[in-house]
């Protein structure tokens, strides 16, 4: 299982938020790019960004520090997120140079369309699920659908989405452990990578999503806290 350190931007700095709560931000540093060179340094074979600022208000704001970061990041691969709501918002993350752009709300809003970005931009479109209670939860995590999360998430694998990023947003950002059963179920239900998210707090953890099969792992705020490194977490993951 490969593990993805998260960087999620706010006002130009590096944050973690609790349950996707914009003032519940913690402020990890005012300088991101640097932070994205450390994960570098310390091992990461990939970083997930997102552009905090930009979910919530629906259209993508921090292009010139994602910008940084993907050159901080030497080559490393960045999937970004954070109000790709159209073509145009998509575009311009792959000219920032993010290898992957994560949808969710399109996904929920605008389905034909990402169906089409899909098929545009081959395995290079990650669709978000992002989930309270099995809904699933768009417009930055404040409005829930009226979709389940498994049937978005077989509608995006039928899509030819490259993976899917699966989050329990309730336990995002609070250390209490991913949501592992559910995250494996989807997983068994579609044929493309489940990235998992949302909640990681410790090795076991880690471990605990690797026996149950899942490609990848987002890690944020363990990271960030140095409950453990990232060489500890990959050994894990193994």
């Amino acid at each position: 299982m490969i593990v993805i350190p998260a960087i999620d931007l706010l006002d130009g700095k590096a944050v973690r938020l609790l349950r996707g709560e914009r003032d519940s931000a913690t402020i990890y540093s005012d300088r991101p790019w640097e932070l994205a060179a450390q994960m570098i340094a310390d091992g990461a074979e990939r970083l997930h960004v997102v552009d905090l600022e930009g979910a919530f208000s629906g259209a993508p704001v921090a292009r010139a520090a994602i910008e940084r970061i993907v050159e901080a990041a030497g080559g490393v691969p960045v999937q970004v997120g954070g109000g790709l709501r159209d073509r145009a918002a998509v575009e311009a993350a792959f000219k920032a140079g993010a290898q992957w752009a994560v949808l969710g709300t399109a996904a929920v809003r605008r389905p034909e369309l990402v169906r089409e970005l899909c098929g545009a931009f081959p395995q290079r479109i990650i669709v978000a699920v992002d989930a309270r209670d099995g809904v699933v939860a768009i417009e930055g995590w404040t409005e829930a659908a009226s979709v389940r999360a498994d049937e978005l998430g077989r509608q995006a694998a039928d899509w030819g989405a490259a993976a899917l990023l699966y989050t329990d947003v309730a336990r995002d950002g609070t250390g209490s452990g991913p949501a592992v059963e559910s995250t494996a179920a989807l997983s068994r239900g579609v044929p493309v990578p489940v990235i998992a998210s949302g909640g990681i707090g410790s090795l076991d953890d880690l471990r605990a999503l690797s026996a149950a099969g899942i490609a990848m792992a987002v890690v944020g705020r363990a990271l960030l806290d140095r409950r453990f490194t990232l060489a500890e977490a990959t050994e894990a993951a193994c």
